[in-house]
């Protein structure tokens, strides 16, 4: 049965937690964080899975919450940069709710995360070159998967988020 979540996908940066709070602050959605979920209950950080476990570790894990979240309420969940290159994990979203994809570009995603040292993905490869490479990978499963696209260049968080409410509810 589907829950009605709100599954917001993209590249890391794309805006993905700042708009899973805004959704939850200004809407009152629940909302998780997928990472900080999963690093919950692993009671480690994505950093330290992806350094002792490797990828596919995490992404089964990944996967694994997903299927949990069919007994949830409805829920907005901010999933990892990753989640919609599985199959499988598009599957379980789209039974479960509608899946967002906020689009961004590689220069706004340089800039947001330029300091981070939480992305195991862009560790010794922070810049814009190899950010656009990475998106270019993982754009056409982010399309496939979406349900709503919105694109997050230059938009407030709020702004964002009243399309995405006024696209989810039609």
């Amino acid at each position: 049965m589907k829950k009605g979540h709100i599954f917001l996908i993209g590249f890391m940066g794309a805006g993905k937690s700042t708009i899973s709070g805004v959704l939850h602050r200004e809407y009152g959605l629940k909302q998780m964080e997928m990472d900080e979920e999963i690093e919950r209950r692993q009671g480690r950080s994505i950093s330290c899975i992806f350094a002792q476990d490797g990828e596919e570790y995490f992404r089964n894990l990944e996967t694994q919450l997903l299927k949990s979240l069919d007994t949830e309420e409805k829920l907005v969940v901010s999933c990892g940069g990753g989640t919609a290159m599985r199959e499988c994990n598009v599957r379980e979203m789209k039974e479960q709710g509608t899946i967002v994809w906020l689009a961004v570009k590689p220069e706004t995603v340089y800039n947001r995360v330029k300091n981070s040292h939480n992305r195991p993905l862009l560790e010794g490869n922070m810049n814009i070159e190899y950010i656009e490479s990475l998106m270019n990978g993982r754009i056409p499963k982010y399309r496939a998967a979406a349900d709503i696209v919105v694109d997050t260049d230059g938009r407030t968080a709020e702004d964002i988020c009243r399309e995405i409410m006024s696209k989810a509810e039609r």
